[in-house]
């Protein structure tokens, strides 16, 4: 499948700010670069930084007034999606070191808050079969609701509200996850098919020696998703960190065959 990104930010910024940008998607085996260039505006050199797990790229911009951001890139998505029941989970003990990280709590997946519901409502499934009953029950329990969350909006809070956006789906999901053993990270994505058109966030689960992608929030299919940033949560994986004040004037982000 060949894919066409485009990407537009604009802020306004009433003060000189930092920012962190991660709207470029990530080359991998599965997601083959055709083409890409990123454009900012502002009055100092970029400087870019390595993604968690090697997985794409961060850039700086230091700004002020008016900031602009553009991407557009041509990624060719190859992969292949098997059904998740079969899998077996990794055991601990064989788990590659960099896949560790990704069974603790963090500050908005905090599974050690679900071991007992996770037991209780999952714990006769294994592997793949008990990550995709968890999926399920995500998909038929919390409510998809625009301003029902905010930035500090976290896994427990979206279980206790039962409504949430993609980055709450992707919360619950991961928590679940490590609560029943299974290595999960969140994942920041461009979606093919995810209307209205926005960045996405998914969740990968380590099974059977490799990450799988799953979309707890059923929004978009996951041969079009195309890979941007990776990390414990939303933290790790948001878009843009500003380091001071902004206001959002204008954002549109498109993905076509």
């Amino acid at each position: 499948m060949r894919l066409k990104i485009e990407a537009l930010l604009h802020y306004s910024l009433p003060s000189p700010a930092d920012i962190l940008l991660a709207i470029e998607a990530a080359p991998t085996q599965e997601q083959r670069l055709v083409v890409d260039k990123l454009t900012v505006s502002g009055g100092e050199p970029l400087r870019t930084v390595p993604g968690d797990d090697g997985i794409g790229r961060r850039t700086w911009v230091h700004a002020e007034g008016q900031f602009y951001a553009e991407y557009h890139g041509t990624f060719i998505v190859e992969r292949m999606c098997e059904p998740l029941v079969e899998l077996p989970v990794t055991p601990r003990r064989a788990l590659p070191a960099e896949v560790i990280p990704y069974l603790w709590p963090s500050r908005f997946c905090e599974s050690d808050r679900f071991a007992s519901f996770v037991t209780r409502e999952f714990g006769h499934l294994e592997g793949g079969a008990c990550v995709e009953a968890m999926a399920r029950w995500i998909r038929k329990n919390i409510a998809y609701q625009s301003g029902a969350s905010n930035e500090k909006t976290g896994a427990v809070d979206t279980f206790v509200a039962r409504a949430g956006v993609c980055r709450d789906y992707a919360h619950v999901m991961a928590a679940f996850s490590r609560a029943a053993g299974i290595p999960a990270r969140l994942v920041s994505a461009y979606a093919w098919k995810l209307d209205p058109p926005d960045f996405h966030a998914v969740v990968e689960v380590w099974l059977d020696g490799q990450w799988r992608l799953v979309d707890a929030s059923g929004l978009a299919p996951v041969e079009g998703l195309v890979r941007i940033a990776v990390g414990r949560d939303a933290t790790d994986i948001s878009f843009m960190t500003i380091f001071g004040s902004a206001e959002l004037v204008n954002q549109q982000v498109r993905v076509t065959e």
